[in-house]
């Protein structure tokens, strides 16, 4: 049997104190009633997504778009059809949304999206909006102090609100002293810490999550940590994205973009392989390799979540 292919342009509408977004509840007597969604609707013969989008949040919402930007683009199965979410970030609107049609819509804070039932399509999308832009590496520094004051740099001065501790020249108790001042600048700013290292790092320090290397993603047959929480992997191929989205990476980063000094041996994978690898990930993806905040609106314009770095952020 041949699927049927369905197109479908949705909208993350960012409050205007980018705390809180829009869900609207789907009606009763369609598929997956019921459940929640990101307004939306399917494309008409020759729309563009962004037309797609301008016109059915007008017909659902009452509302006139004035900015947005690619989010994320989203491929699922279903047993009788394949969807493509085709989902913008909207970031200036005009008007105050409502149920034009009779639907129920609400503004949910954004760390409670996960109480709220959507349909399977949707949960990359949760993750995509609840993901900063931006997601910083730090850097082998030595010096404890040294670090902690370009950490504290970083989230103060720069809003970075997503971190990886990577300290490869760290032993494990030197690692995790490390981590817990980390995590106390991270907590103090809002920001999420996620460790680099073995996933039973977490039994000793109660961080956001692990970062997994493409050696030991590769090694896994399961999910190493719980749901609550961010589970993200080094990818530089299909292989790999693959293993991470069988195993239940929230996010990823893809890499090198670029030639970079630390890999200079490493062929690049260049913007046009990137978006295509980026195409069919099936979660939020950082472009990693080279990447600077010149570089962001570029990596959103082709499908990534947005950029990672080291050498840009860590000054």
């Amino acid at each position: 049997m041949v699927k049927r292919r369905v197109h479908v342009a949705a909208a993350a509408i960012i409050s205007r104190d980018s705390r809180r977004v829009l869900i609207a509840r789907r009606p009763s007597n369609v598929d997956q009633g019921g459940l929640w969604e990101f307004p939306g609707g399917k494309l008409a013969p020759y729309e563009t997504g962004f037309e797609a989008l301008k016109r059915e949040l007008h017909e659902e919402l009452g509302v006139e778009i004035q900015r947005a930007q690619p989010l994320i683009r989203v491929h699922h199965e279903y047993p009788d059809k394949h969807i493509l979410l085709d989902v913008w970030q909207v970031l200036t609107f005009a008007g105050e949304p409502f149920g034009r049609e009779g639907q129920a819509v609400r503004w949910v804070p954004m760390d409670e999206l996960y109480n709220y039932p959507f349909p399977a399509a949707n949960l990359p999308i949760l993750r995509a909006v609840m993901l900063p832009t931006e997601y910083l590496i730090s850097d082998e520094e030595v010096d404890d102090e040294v670090f902690l004051a370009k950490l504290g740099r970083a989230l103060r001065e720069d809003g970075i609100s997503l971190v990886q501790l990577r300290a490869k020249t760290l032993d494990r108790d030197a690692y995790l002293k490390r981590a817990e001042k980390a995590l106390g600048l991270c907590r103090e700013h809002g920001a999420r810490l996620l460790l680099n290292g073995e996933p039973e790092l977490l039994r000793s320090l109660d961080a956001d999550g692990v970062h997994l290397t493409s050696e030991r993603l590769m090694s896994l047959e399961r999910r190493p940590i719980a749901e609550d929480k961010w589970l993200s992997a080094s990818t530089h191929d299909r292989a790999q994205l693959d293993q991470a989205k069988r195993i239940g990476c929230d996010f990823v980063t893809l890499s090198p973009l670029r030639t970079t000094p630390s890999h200079p041996e490493v062929e690049p994978l260049g913007w046009h392989d990137f978006q295509q690898l980026v195409e069919t990930a099936g979660m939020p993806v950082f472009a990693l390799g080279g990447m600077t905040r010149h570089d962001a609106d570029h990596a959103r314009a082709v499908g990534a979540q947005g950029i990672a770095s080291i050498r840009d952020f860590w000054k």
